[in-house]
């Protein structure tokens, strides 16, 4: 019996993610983008791997709420006292976890870390595309990988900004 939809993932990291939209000038509304991942691209599951910080719990019941599924990841400070929680791993981990339920993943960022994650899914034909926040931002390294299966979100202003 044929498959009549694929069944898409997303994966979605975060901190590239609002890091990059912030150096647009503007705010990625959140509840704006998984209806748009839902509605264009029928994404079943959007992870979102995030730095956990006790004091954001309204935020994390907020996007649990519109359909994210969150996986932490603890932070530690790094020299500067600034929060750090590096989810790579975590996310491509998850990638291959789920490896079997998905027929397509979306992978959102710019960081060229991905870049071996990004050519495996391509080669095995299960990358829809790499969503980045920044064409200026985004890794050569993933550009590459993704080849031509790579979006860039500063166009999406109107229909995902935070208003």
């Amino acid at each position: 019996m044929a498959k009549t939809k694929e069944t898409t993932y997303a994966f979605i990291d975060s901190n590239n993610l609002n890091l990059g939209i912030q150096s647009l000038g503007w705010k990625l509304d959140f509840r704006r983008l998984r209806r748009y991942l839902k509605e264009k691209y029928g994404v079943k599951v959007a992870y979102m791997f995030i730095g956990y910080v006790p004091t954001d719990q309204s935020l994390y019941s907020f996007l649990q709420k519109i359909g994210y599924v969150l996986v932490f990841k603890p932070t530690i400070p790094d020299k500067k006292g600034n929060l750090k929680g590096n989810i790579d791993a975590d996310l491509v981990l998850q990638v291959m976890i789920d490896f079997k339920n998905y027929d397509k993943a979306i992978i959102v960022t710019s960081d060229g870390d991905f870049h071996s994650l990004v050519k495996y899914l391509y080669e095995q034909q299960k990358l829809l595309f790499v969503m980045s926040p920044y064409t200026k931002t985004c890794s050569a390294l993933l550009k590459k990988a993704a080849k031509e299966k790579i979006i860039f979100m500063d166009n999406l202003r109107k229909k995902l900004e935070y208003k």
